[in-house]
């Protein structure tokens, strides 16, 4: 055993526990002084152990009764050991080793009904049978309760096994909390959050209830109230299950007009009329409903990497799009050209942007102009008043409190009640009521009588949850849990949010609701106006409940040119970001991403949003897989003066050392069937070439007595499947079929998956057995000169010199 003054700390034996990192801004002084968080086998007074040192160590069950030794560490410490108020948590002295540091993970084989069920469900069903003993040390039926998992009665999850070993109490009840967040802050509503919850709910209704009727008539060419049902339905649902406290779900604009879409083709292909509100408010829930299926579905089987499945440029592209379109088509009843639209002969009404552009300029003298006063002069308040907002806001924070849109609603609609705008041509709301008559109509919308409807809208429900999921995650990762100051133990989680949005938006398909999902702007306004927690979601979904059973009679006189207005304002914001994207893109010489937002923007403009989203989603996807399968290998040289220092060669050859009959090839990425199909090609190509840049066509320049020793770098494949490891050992079999040697170096340790992966397939083996499988690119070199000497002199005896 080394000394206890050794000055070699490498010798000493690995702490129990290390130090927590909100503990390290103690000084080091401090720790040499005698501070009960320094290594106890290490007595020297000058020695490095301090806080940072790997070495300091946590103190034992004896110290914890010993008074803090400063305020901030209490103040962490109080901070650290927040837990939920459903769960208790009892710290328990571990067993020797650094488990209680790094936690670990079971070591026990997962048993059938977790591999089908997952953790939660088979932990919190079966219990301890499926979990372990669950309460506590030692229950009296055999357990040891020292975390180990020996006499337990059954295979434990390493959630439950890291639960039990912490004193974590209540650990059914912790699934159940992260499944129906409501659980988790519905304890720790205080007061004090009360009236910024109804602030910033009755702030969200004046702007975005009008919003909703907006949507509903114009683009989604519904019945209006259909638009309010979303703000009913989808924020109350979104409250209990939803990750993110301050995130508001609701109609937006793209959802909208993609509806509109579905609508429009059903009343060209004769399944419905334009007037026939009963019939595309039910289109409406089909769309809303399935989008909502899908999303939840995707949630359950934890599809949540989906929204880094879209690129950015397409995204802007077809956003900018969408914003366009929906500036053109506004304009339409900004002029009070609607019914000279519906009958032009060329049905511009269902077509293109670029046919709206044209019979807008050929039918600028038809336009109304009052109507036209109304609509620009709305639009014009609004501009203005946004950007006096955004321009006082950093000194005034309390102007975004200021409703400018319900004030311009409410004094268009008295103006035109006032002066009888109605009776000159001015198109107004009129009486609001569901197409069924009931204020809240249930419509099942996956019905076999709608199939018809369900197979029209098949591709752009998909698209609306796609979209609409990218959207929410964005606003869900800027706005957080909420931050220090609102609820605590909340966590983001891109599948529950699928979950939640998917089960609100099949609750809204029921009612013929819009789509609805998180939006930025939206929950951005909750956050700064007081909005804390989901409770100002439920505020919400009650104040548009009231205003469905008691306000809608005072909405007659609001004028369609409004909405249009207030809708054209939206669809601004929807392209104002695209001039910053262009310049940074043209700024870094992106022009494969210019020229596909410039493809998909000119695909919806001219011919239609189908054809630009079906464009923008296929080269979307085939990017993602032509990343994903294409394989990173790279081929290695050695860095002058250096021991073992290897880099690729392709970056700069110049300066690296090559050394002869050896080719290093460094696989920096794990083995899968998607990036292994090409692999052998890319392996061919830097055998004849020395790089993968080269042409296929070109002669081979690479002598082949350069590839007689073939050394690969695994230390990036931390994990292999099926298809990865016959493909590799069809490119081992080919090596050693040709006499070359083949040599593995930084390969995972012996009881890793990748390593039993080597064994099992024949790979070690055929290679020459363990031997041939070493620590460092360098080792393997000195390996292949033993190997290279010791065939020279198996192949020439007489050469050994005695």
């Amino acid at each position: 055993m080394p000394s206890r003054t050794s000055s070699s700390h490498s010798n000493l034996s690995p702490p129990t526990q290390r130090t927590p990192l909100l503990q390290h801004s103690i000084s080091n002084q401090s720790a040499r002084s005698g501070h009960a968080y320094h290594r106890p086998s290490c007595q020297q007074e000058e020695c490095e152990h301090g806080l940072l040192s790997p070495h300091a160590s946590r103190p034992t069950s004896s110290d914890s009764n010993k008074p803090p030794q400063s305020s901030s560490n209490a103040g962490n410490a109080r901070e650290n050991n927040y837990t939920p108020t459903h769960l208790s948590y009892e710290p328990q002295h571990t067993e020797s080793g650094n488990g209680g540091v790094f936690g670990g993970r079971h070591a026990g084989e997962t048993d059938l009904r977790h591999g089908i069920l997952g953790d939660a469900l088979a932990d919190g069903v079966f219990g301890s049978r499926a979990g372990g003993q669950l309460d506590g040390a030692n229950d009296g039926k055999g357990g040891r309760g020292d975390g180990s998992g020996e006499g337990d009665e059954g295979p434990m999850s390493t959630t439950q096994w890291l639960a039990r070993r912490h004193g974590v109490k209540g650990r059914r009840v912790m699934y159940l909390a992260y499944y129906f967040p409501f659980l988790q802050w519905i304890t720790q509503y205080k007061w004090s959050y009360l009236q910024g919850d109804l602030i910033a709910a009755l702030t969200m209704a004046s702007f975005y209830i009008p919003m909703s009727l907006s949507y509903a008539s114009n683009l989604g060419h519904i019945p209006p109230i259909n638009g309010l049902y979303s703000f009913v339905f989808n924020p109350f649902i979104y409250a209990l299950l939803g990750s993110c406290p301050q995130m508001v779900v609701g109609p937006e604009a793209a959802g909208s007009l993609l509806v509109g879409t579905v609508v429009r083709g059903s009343v060209d292909s004769g399944h419905s009329g334009d007037e026939d509100d009963a019939r595309n408010a039910a289109i409406a829930g089909v769309v809303t409903g399935m989008a909502g299926a899908i999303i939840f579905v995707a949630g359950l089987t934890r599809l949540g990497f989906l929204d880094s499945v879209l690129s950015r440029p397409f995204l802007r592209g077809f956003i900018s799009a969408i914003g366009f379109v929906i500036l053109v088509d506004q304009l339409i009843p900004e002029m009070g050209l609607n019914r000279r639209a519906k009958h032009d002969p060329g049905g511009v009404s269902h077509g293109s942007s670029a046919a709206k552009i044209v019979f807008l300029v050929t039918n600028v003298k038809y336009a109304h102009g009052l109507t036209c006063g109304v609509a620009f002069g709305s639009f014009a308040i609004i501009m203005v008043c946004r950007q006096l907002k955004k321009y006082m806001q950093p000194r005034f924070p309390s102007v975004a409190y200021v409703p400018d849109r319900f004030v311009v609603v409410v004094l268009s609609a008295v103006l035109t009640w006032k002066f009888g705008w109605d009776k000159q041509g001015l198109e107004i709301l009129g009486t609001i009521q569901s197409s069924t008559g009931s204020p809240f109509p249930f419509r099942w919308p996956l019905q076999p009588s709608k199939m018809i409807h369900i197979q029209e809208a098949m591709s752009t429900s998909f698209l609306i949850a796609l979209l609409g999921f990218f959207e929410s995650s964005v606003a869900a990762k800027s706005l957080g849990t909420g931050g220090s100051e609102g609820l605590q133990g909340m966590s983001l989680s891109a599948n529950r949010e699928l979950v939640a949005l998917g089960a609100a938006n099949v609750l809204g398909g029921c009612f013929m609701a819009l789509p609805a999902f998180g939006g930025y702007g939206r929950s951005k306004v909750n956050a700064s106006t007081g909005g804390k927690t989901p409770m100002s979601s439920i505020f919400l979904s009650l104040i548009t409940v009231i205003c469905v059973l008691f306000l809608l009679p005072y909405f007659y006189y609001l004028p369609k040119a409004v909405l249009s207005a207030m809708i054209s304002v939206v669809a601004y914001s929807l392209i104002e970001e695209a001039p910053h994207d262009i310049k940074f893109f043209v700024h870094i010489r992106g022009w494969s991403e210019l020229a596909l937002m410039f493809l998909i923007f000119a695909a919806t403009i001219f011919y239609s949003l189908t054809l630009g989203i079906a464009f923008g989603v296929g080269l979307s996807l085939l990017s993602v897989i032509r990343h994903s399968t294409k394989p990173r290998i790279q081929i290695l040289g050695k860095v002058p003066g250096t021991q073992d220092q290897f880099e690729n060669a392709e970056d700069n050859p110049q300066a690296l050392e090559f050394i002869e009959g050896c080719l290093i090839v460094k696989i920096p990425e794990p083995l899968t069937f998607a990036n292994t199909g090409d692999l052998k090609n890319r392996l061919r190509r830097l055998e004849l070439y020395g790089t993968n840049a080269a042409h296929p066509a070109l002669p081979r320049v690479r002598a082949p007595e350069h590839n007689k020793n073939i050394i690969f770098d695994v230390h990036g494949v931390t994990s292999i499947d099926g298809s990865g490891t016959q493909v590799l050992t069809e490119i081992v079999d080919g090596y050693i079929d040709n006499g070359e040697r083949v040599f593995f170096c930084r390969v995972p340790k012996e009881s890793s998956h990748v390593y039993r992966m080597f064994e099992k397939s024949g790979i070690v083996g055929r290679c020459g057995g363990p031997r041939h499988f070493v620590k460092s690119v360098d080792e393997a070199l000195r390996m292949t000169e033993l190997e290279s000497v010791s065939e020279f002199y198996r192949d020439h005896p007489g050469e050994g010199g005695g």
